[in-house]
């Protein structure tokens, strides 16, 4: 009888500095983070699209990484529906957990030029016609490149 007691509190105790010793933590939840980002039109708001991503985080003592390769921002546009906006309009992005962006328009070629963001807000060129934006957002460990395509009517 004693044995068995002896045997039944060494398995409570081994179970106990397993789970005790788990890499678990609040730290350790999804990986890589899963980020919402939309962006509002007069008071209606439409996903952007992910591109490439990367993360970073401390495991212990390792490092993990995850960097990805997508399309560009100009190749993405030819599958997004354009959000229809007017000359001058303002665009509110939002990406969760309050990053840091930039923002940028895309030609047929690449990055044509960095748009100015000011109260994480936007506006549309006068010109009408389809333009490709890519937002990055950064993060203190990732960073995410999201792309909308507006058509100004």
């Amino acid at each position: 009888m004693r044995s068995l007691r002896l045997v039944s509190i060494i398995i409570i105790a081994s179970v106990s500095l397993l789970s005790g010793c788990s890499n678990k933590s609040v730290d350790q939840a999804e990986f890589p983070p899963e980020k919402s980002a939309t962006v509002e039109v007069n008071g209606t708001e439409y996903p952007m699209e992910k591109g490439n991503y990367q993360w970073v985080r401390k495991n212990g003592n390792e490092t993990e990484a995850v960097k990805t390769d997508h399309a560009s921002p100009n190749q993405m546009a030819v599958q997004l529906t354009p959000i229809p906006v007017k000359p001058g309009q303002k665009v509110k992005v939002k990406i969760e957990d309050d990053p840091v962006m930039k923002v940028y328009l895309w030609n047929a070629t690449g990055i044509e030029s960095q748009i100015k963001l000011e109260d994480n807000q936007i506006n549309t060129p006068a010109d009408e016609g389809k333009y490709i934006y890519e937002v990055l957002a950064e993060w203190q460990n990732g960073e995410i490149s999201f792309t909308f395509v507006a058509e100004v009517q």
